[in-house]
């Protein structure tokens, strides 16, 4: 080969090491911030099951629930519990099994939740207002730290994602042909290589979706917000009800006025009247794909059952409808099961992902100094190869579960 000739291919072979060393530090210096986020985000997706698991007042037999939650039901047994105050709103139940959530306020304006039979209206018990859900969802996007500050520095990891995306294509020639390679289970450092590959190009579509949603949370963050959605403007009322009491018993007739302007309208929650408003505000979906419930809504003055304005997410503007397709692309809410399954399945592949690549470094490591490739290495390997971004991540991580006992002080 002449050294014209020569001079290509070394090029080339050095673009491919700048590649891989950018794909290297991007996947190690942060690797357990990063597998941390994931993973909470990934439990996040399955936290109203973990809290089913956890208070068995949540849960119901399926064969006692008929046709849809009876709102009325709920809310006048909700109104007259001990110790409910104001009633901030009813979630309906989130799969067959489970009971419907009332959020509510007690006098000395401390919160919690309801369990109410959909069907009965029986009040099965209730919760504290810090659960799992919020815990994991809080610690996914920001840290339990203020959301001013939480959520750029865990969306600052969407930069990392996207990064590592883009250089895998590099660094893992005909990607294309590893859909269907299996694991070489030899020694540890090619089972972890090849489970780090496989696991890559399955998760390609996966990655670019959470990368994609996050940079959008950052966005908004940071400025780039939406415009509000459509809501009416001032109060609806002069004088909404004189309490809960009152007002669950209105809400009868507020929902049949629902049903009778808007039958379509597949209802999620019901909020409650407030000084504010006087009104209550159904939330749900219609046939707009891919929206959260509040982007169709219908406010109904509590006092006359008079519907005064519904809302529509076909409507939405460009902005608007991204910024309302975010959370369910980042959680797999908009199918159900057929979406929250998947997502956490790949959610735990992503985590994988973040582990396994910093561990392939550190048999790097083990290997080049011809140590033993043993478990202990490994992680020894991964502390040091972070080198000084190993405390910025400890301390990240830290500071979220720390925060997990201001979050039930303050709640």
């Amino acid at each position: 080969m002449t050294a014209q000739a020569a001079k290509p291919k070394a090029k080339k072979a050095s673009g491919r090491r700048l590649w891989w060393a950018v794909h290297q530090w991007v996947g190690l210096k942060l690797s357990l911030f990063l597998a941390f986020v994931l993973f909470t985000g990934t439990l996040a997706v399955l936290s109203a099951e973990i809290d089913w698991l956890l208070h068995p007042t949540l849960r119901v037999a399926p064969s006692s629930v008929e046709g849809a939650p009876r709102w009325d039901l709920i809310a006048e047994n909700a109104a007259r519990y001990p110790g409910v105050a104001t009633i901030n709103y009813i979630a309906r139940p989130h799969a067959g099994a489970f009971a419907a959530r009332v959020a509510f306020q007690r006098a000395d304006k401390s919160r919690g939740y309801l369990h109410v039979h959909p069907t009965t209206g029986r009040v099965q018990g209730e919760q504290g207002f810090i659960d799992s859900q919020r815990v994991l969802r809080n610690l996914h996007r920001h840290l339990n730290l203020p959301v001013k500050y939480g959520v750029p520095i865990v969306g600052s990891l969407s930069f990392l994602l996207l990064i590592s995306l883009v250089t895998s294509f590099v660094v893992y020639r005909k990607w294309w042909r590893g859909f269907f390679k299996p694991i070489r289970w030899r020694d540890v450092r090619t089972a972890w290589g090849d489970f780090h590959r496989l696991t890559g190009v399955w998760s390609l579509w996966f990655v670019a979706l959470i990368a994609l949603t996050g940079l959008w949370y950052l966005v908004e963050q940071l400025g780039g917000d939406a415009p509000d959605l459509p809501e009416p403007k001032g109060a609806i009322v002069e004088r909404p009800p004189a309490d809960m009491v009152a007002a669950a018993h209105s809400l009868a007739a507020s929902l049949a006025a629902v049903r009778g302007a808007d039958p379509a309208l597949d209802i999620e929650m019901v909020q409650f009247p407030d000084k504010e408003s006087g009104a209550f505000v159904f939330q749900g979906q219609r046939s707009a794909w891919l929206v959260r419930p509040r982007a169709n809504a219908v406010w109904v003055d509590a006092a006359t059952a008079r519907v005064v304005m519904a809302s529509d997410g076909r409507s939405l503007d460009v902005h608007q409808r991204i910024s309302e397709m975010a959370d369910p692309l980042h959680f797999g809410t908009f199918a159900g099961y057929w979406t929250r399954i998947p997502w956490f399945v790949f959610g735990l592949l992503m985590t994988g992902l973040a582990l396994s690549g910093a561990a392939i470094y550190s048999h790097r490591i083990a290997h080049s100094a011809r140590a033993a490739v043993v478990e202990r290495p490994i992680w020894n390997g991964i502390w040091r190869g972070m080198g000084g971004w190993r405390w910025l991540s400890a301390a990240l991580v830290a500071t979220g579960a720390v925060m997990i006992g201001w979050m039930f002080y303050k709640g």
